[in-house]
């Protein structure tokens, strides 16, 4: 009896785990790093405030890479590391080639717009911009792309994190909305920079259909061979093996 097996299905199977898991990586390294900048603080009793950013002042140009990785409290870490493994993962699932290029660049636009456009002068710390530039960037692309993976994915954003948008509205004095708003002007536009990367609309695949449309062949095949064997016409001959 003939067996047939999806060896390209089981590899898929294989390379699937590996996309989840390895997308969990940069992520958490991200998380990890800024939790222990914390630690440090804690420990040391160090207040490491001045790294962070404080717009159209040379002293605050620092913070353009040092400011999402400074927290004002333990409250404020925890609040932001969740959304940064939802979001890195998300962009390292689905946009594996240009994930840390999208990460990096928003990282980057969101501190420089805010220090160089001019907002209150006060030190702007934590990672909220780039959550908030990942998050639009994740939601618009899931809706330009017209792709049923994105889009549900865009969904459960608007989901969890709707609440967000209100992040960009100054309702809260120590509330760093110019980041917010920087982040996510930066995700929009790098969603739709990058429309023509990452994952394409899914087509139908009918190879399974066939590997189970073949191995129904096989096994009627043998069972009619098997019938075969030892049966006897009206005369008494046994039939012969074909």
């Amino acid at each position: 009896m003939h067996r047939i097996y999806n060896f390209r299905g089981m590899n898929e199977t294989k390379t699937e785990k590996y996309r989840i898991i390895s997308g969990l990586v940069f992520p958490i390294l991200f998380v990890v790093l800024i939790w222990g900048i914390k630690f440090y603080e804690h420990s040391t009793g160090t207040d490491l405030t001045f790294l962070g950013l404080y717009p159209l002042n040379p002293k605050g140009l620092t913070g353009i890479l040092t400011g999402p990785l400074i927290h004002a409290d333990w409250k404020h870490l925890a609040n932001n590391s969740l959304p940064l493994i939802f979001f890195g993962w998300t962009i390292a699932y689905f946009y594996r080639n240009i994930a840390l290029k999208v990460f990096f660049l928003i990282y980057l636009l969101s501190q420089l717009w805010l220090w160089f456009f001019y907002v209150r002068p006060a030190w702007h710390i934590g990672a909220s911009g780039v959550i908030y530039g990942m998050g639009a960037f994740v939601f618009v692309s899931g809706i330009i792309r017209r792709n049923r993976n994105l889009l549900a994915i865009s969904l459960l954003v608007a989901f969890l994190y709707g609440s967000m948008v209100w992040g960009i509205f100054p309702y809260e004095e120590q509330v760093s909305w110019e980041g917010h708003l920087m982040g996510l002007i930066a995700g929009i536009i790098l969603a739709y920079y990058y429309k023509d990367y990452g994952p394409e609309k899914p087509t139908e695949l009918i190879e399974d259909d066939e590997l189970n449309d073949e191995d129904d062949f096989w096994n009627d095949y043998s069972d009619d061979t098997e019938n075969s064997y030892g049966e006897s016409d009206n005369t008494g001959k046994n039939h012969t093996e074909k």
